[in-house]
């Protein structure tokens, strides 16, 4: 019978690292200092087959308005057995994340499991914005602050006139 808890102390921090630095596909060669931080850092929640952990997924949250849902795994050997529908029941059933307005996730592959749950696609992708970045450094530039929006080109001042606008 499968469990699922927000014990912190039942995590088995191994095995969460071991899946997410060598099968998942966003946290491939993460390190475990890092995972260990994330965890540190999140409301953490497992799920458990008797004793063994077989699952995990985290929420970053302030818990006043805003969640964002990540590292939602469950291992091979339990797919299919509805763990993840467990999981994710229990942490939208959760008390303290009852009052939350809003609620975001990335996925690739599991947009079925999420709409089971609320979760749909953006309203308006068009006003949500992301910066990546490598080992904390803006990706573009590690050393020099970004510039002011005031100061951005404008993409039509650079384009030729009577030319579209880029799709990119």
């Amino acid at each position: 019978m499968i469990s699922i808890d927000d014990d912190r102390t039942r995590l088995d921090v191994a095995m969460i690292h071991r899946y997410l630095s060598e099968e998942s596909y966003w946290a491939r060669g993460i390190a475990r200092e890092r995972v260990e931080r994330s965890i540190a850092h999140s409301h953490c929640f497992g799920a458990y087959d008797g004793e063994a952990q077989v699952g995990f997924a985290r929420v970053i949250t302030d818990y006043a308005t805003f969640a964002y849902l990540a590292d939602v795994f469950v291992l091979p050997s339990h797919r299919g057995r509805g763990v993840s529908k467990q999981l994710m029941a229990a942490i939208r059933a959760h008390p303290e994340l009852q009052e939350l307005r809003r609620w975001h996730l990335v996925t690739r592959d599991a947009h079925a499991l999420y709409a089971q749950f609320g979760f749909t696609p953006l309203d308006a992708p068009e006003r949500h914005m992301m910066l990546l970045t490598r080992g904390g450094s803006p990706a573009s530039s590690a050393t020099s602050p970004p510039a002011p929006a005031s100061a951005a080109p404008d993409p039509a001042e650079s384009r030729p006139q009577g030319s579209p606008p880029s799709r990119a």
